[in-house]
């Protein structure tokens, strides 16, 4: 008789990182799109939920479920020469979280939005709208760091996501891994049972409560002035 493998239904991606992911996609989308029509005022509130997102995707990155954590996916130099070396050669293993290369799209995107929203606190538009910390630095510092908001730091933000599209349509059409139904649904179907996210009530009110704090030091740091 041939051999058969079981399958498992494993949570992979608890409903914090879910819900972070698609309001992450909601908030920039609509970042994007206020900077362009001029929505100004709303286009700052939106900043706002952008920073505090992205904290609490930092927090969560130490004390969330286990694929969700920096240490289960960020790789190391080793790890990342390897992996690269398997995709030329055709052998990637599929990744049970963030592949090496994923999860360094994911630090970077992180990075990309944190200077992005802090250059927009220091920004002046010279018309009627000013970020809240342009008081703090001098003039030609509130020049540049408003040229790179508007500028610099727009294209890089929308480059990055259309490379994160393109990469997770790339690999559920030419590699047969779907990215995308595992962060909607949080679970992957695998061949060998392994290590699950914790994704309990607790959890979830647990990371509410992170969200709320960081939403607090955001409103704090907004208010610096």
């Amino acid at each position: 008789m041939p051999h058969t493998h079981s399958l498992h239904r494993i949570r992979v991606w608890d409903l914090p990182t879910r819900s972070f992911h698609v309001l992450l996609a909601l908030c920039v989308a609509g970042l994007i799109a206020t900077g362009e029509i001029g929505l100004i005022q709303l286009h700052f509130w939106l900043g706002y939920a952008v920073l505090t997102l992205v904290l609490f995707r930092l927090v969560w990155g130490f004390v969330g479920g286990h694929w969700s954590r920096f240490i289960n996916f960020v790789p190391t130099p080793a790890k990342l020469r390897a992996y690269i070396q398997a995709v030329r050669t055709q052998q990637a293993p599929h990744s049970i979280g963030h592949n090496p290369l994923g999860a360094l799209s994911v630090l970077g995107m992180l990075c990309v939005l944190l200077i992005q929203v802090f250059s927009g606190f220091f920004s002046d538009d010279e018309i009627a709208n000013t970020g809240p910390w342009t008081a703090f630095i001098p003039a030609d510092w509130v020049e540049m760091a408003t040229e790179y908001h508007s500028e610099v730091g727009k294209v890089i933000l929308i480059v990055l996501i259309v490379l994160h599209v393109g990469t997770v349509l790339y690999y559920k059409r030419i590699k047969n891994d779907d990215l995308i139904a595992p962060m909607l649904t949080g679970d992957k179907v695998l061949t060998t049972e392994t290590q699950a996210s914790r994704d309990t009530r607790t959890s979830r009110l647990f990371a509410l409560a992170i969200l709320v704090g960081c939403a607090y030091v955001v409103y704090r740091l907004v208010n610096l002035a």
